[in-house]
């Protein structure tokens, strides 16, 4: 029987036009662009200002951009799944959300989060139903809004997130392209060290709980540093010898943008050249669930069929993982 494997056949993103430098937020919080830059290497970051406007919006725009670019059709569309810890409301959806507005009325859709890791675990899991021959045409959101949670007189966590969302089309296909690999890890223990403090049902929103300033992200950034480095590092490698992937073979890695000192550590880890890493985290910040999809756009011009790509994330919860993936087409 042939086998089936699940390959991006398409790739977009989306980016609000607002842009939140360093010197401007050095007016709002304690900082400057040098204790930034040094840090964690980011300039600058996009933000939706618009009032009632959502993480459906941004990924609205680049799902519509999407299907316009592939000739694809809503009616097409067979599973919508959005990788978010953003999510317009608790419930519905967001995804649900986005189908509506775009159209799509064939699909069923559901959100996953995993936090920065959202979009390798959708990707993983909307793969299974390539590979099962269950779906033909599956839409792989990464958005956020990471703006309506930034507490902005922190200025430990404020200079670090923007706002984004990218999106694949997958697809099945029998050659020897797509998705070849992946393994994805959690270790819960790391929920004390990177979460939002209020808001759920363990401590529901209250005048107590706005007043304590709890809606917001809360990060012990040393432990997730320490744990990301090597996480996403171990997991990299592991991918890359179980594959046979030397430096040599692997024309590009694509890692979660959060900290340029942990990309510059995994990928020397892995002894791959600095020219073969997907690096954005300067101009766009971390976007959570967005940052590898964003990547795969901003880079598409330049993939070609058969490239070898690993991408790797490390998030709340904690969660990690790493993928392995050969390029299906090349970029126009």
């Amino acid at each position: 029987m042939t086998k089936i494997n699940a390959v991006i056949t398409g790739v977009q993103g989306y980016l609000p036009e607002y842009v939140l430098n360093n010197e401007e937020l050095s007016r709002m919080v304690d900082t400057s662009d040098e204790w930034i830059m040094t840090r964690i290497g980011i300039k600058e970051r996009h933000i939706l200002r618009e009032k009632g406007k959502g993480t459906s919006d941004i990924a609205l725009e680049a799902v519509t951009k999407l299907l316009e670019k592939t000739g694809t059709s809503p009616d097409e569309i067979d599973f919508v799944l959005c990788a978010t810890v953003t999510p317009d409301m608790p419930f519905p959806a967001t995804a649900s959300i986005i189908a509506d507005k775009a159209g799509i009325k064939n699909a069923f859709h559901y959100d996953l989060n995993a936090g920065c890791s959202g979009f390798l675990y959708a990707l993983t899991t909307a793969t299974q139903f390539i590979e099962t021959g269950r779906m033909k045409k599956i839409l792989v959101i990464g958005a956020e809004k990471m703006s309506s949670i930034v507490n902005y007189t922190d200025r430990q966590t404020c200079p670090i997130f923007g706002d984004g969302a990218g999106v694949i089309l997958l697809e099945p296909t029998t050659e020897n392209v797509g998705v070849m690999d992946m393994k994805l890890q959690s270790d819960g223990v790391g929920r004390i060290h990177l979460h939002m403090k209020a808001g759920g049902s363990a401590n529901p929103a209250s005048h107590e709980t706005i007043d304590a300033m709890e809606h917001y992200i809360y990060q012990e950034g040393q432990h997730v540093f320490k744990w990301a480095v090597s996480k996403m590092a171990d997991i990299s490698v592991e991918i890359m010898e179980r594959n046979g992937i030397t430096p040599d073979t692997l024309n590009w890695f694509v890692p979660h943008q959060a900290n340029m000192r942990i990309i510059e550590a995994t990928a020397k880890r892995m002894g791959i050249r600095k020219e073969q890493v997907m690096i954005n985290i300067e101009k766009y910040g971390n976007t959570t669930a967005a940052t590898l999809p964003l990547c795969l756009w901003e880079w598409e011009s330049q993939l070609r069929k058969g490239d070898n790509i690993i991408l790797a994330s490390f998030g709340a919860g904690f969660t990690w993982g790493a993928l392995y993936l050969k390029w299906g087409y090349d970029g126009k």
